[in-house]
This record gives structure tokens, C-alpha cells and sequence, in this order.
């Protein structure tokens, strides 16, 4: 049983289920071998990775579609599923596709709203990257007969 097994336990405690992250192997080979468990409230941020713009003189857009998002609801402990739509432009960073799987697979056990999430999204790619502009959109899948789309916006 996790160590904050108690903490972390779904506020509905209908669900019984713990919200523990999932445990996500590091980016560098110093810690080969090692895990990262990322609590309820922790960000998984420090899995981004970043790498040089090759074009950093140009105003250019990059699209990144990622169909397979999941988290959880923090009210019932029930799995959320969407499409994360990322568009920004870079300035002399730009995100490594591998890092922002790994960094994404870490909400899949996150209690966390759908707006609560995108946002978190945008602020930890901005932080990553530092982009000329960038959208996060989450497109959610319908729960309860009812879609919800969230789009958060970052302009330098």
C-alpha cells in the first residue's frame, strides 16, 4: 500500500479506489532503474523535455494531436477520456513528443476537472518551452450525455 495510501483515497469513498499516479521511469540514464511516483497533487512537469528550435528566425506553427488522454474524476473516481489539442509557436525551445506522452500518461490516475487539467497543460508546456503563443485544448468525451470542451491561451 502506498505510504499516503489514506490521503490519497477518492473523496467519495463509494469509489474505494486510490488516486495514485501511475510510476513513470525518468528521461536521463543517471537514474536508470528508478521511478518517479507522482502523487495526487504533484505535477509531472519535471518529465517534459525540450530540445533547440532548428528554425528559431521563423514564425512557424506546431500542431500535436494526442487522442489517448485520460485522467479521473475527482468526484467519483471514474475515468475521464479526451483529445488534448496542442498548437503553439515556438521560440528557441520546442517540446520532445516522447517526454509529452510520458508526461500525459501521468494524468491517468490524476483526480483532476477537465478545466483544472488543461490549464495545468498549458502552464507546464509554457514553463517547459517558453513558446511564442500556444492553445491547449481538451476535448472531452461525452459523460452523461454531455461533451465538454476546455481552451486555455497563452500569448508571449
Amino acid at each position: 500500500m502506498h505510504p499516503n495510501a489514506a490521503a490519497l483515497r477518492c473523496q467519495t469513498q463509494k469509489c474505494g479506489s486510490y488516486l495514485i499516479s501511475p510510476t513513470i521511469r525518468g528521461g536521463d540514464d543517471s537514474d536508470a532503474g528508478a521511478v518517479h511516483d507522482l502523487g495526487v497533487t504533484d505535477t509531472p512537469a519535471a518529465l517534459l523535455e525540450t530540445f533547440p528550435n532548428p528554425r528559431p528566425e521563423r514564425d512557424y506553427e506546431i500542431a500535436i494531436d494526442c487522442p489517448e488522454f485520460t485522467s479521473m474524476c475527482p468526484k467519483t473516481g471514474l475515468p475521464d477520456f479526451g483529445t488534448i489539442h496542442i498548437r503553439y509557436v515556438p521560440e528557441a525551445r520546442c517540446i520532445e513528443l516522447k517526454s509529452l506522452k510520458y508526461y500525459l500518461l501521468a494524468y491517468r490516475d490524476r483526480g483532476i476537472f477537465y478545466e483544472a487539467a488543461t490549464n495545468q497543460i498549458l502552464d507546464d508546456l509554457v514553463g517547459a518551452c517558453q513558446p511564442r503563443r500556444m492553445t491547449v485544448t481538451g476535448d472531452f468525451s461525452a459523460r452523461g450525455g454531455i461533451t465538454t470542451t476546455v481552451t486555455a491561451e497563452y500569448v508571449k
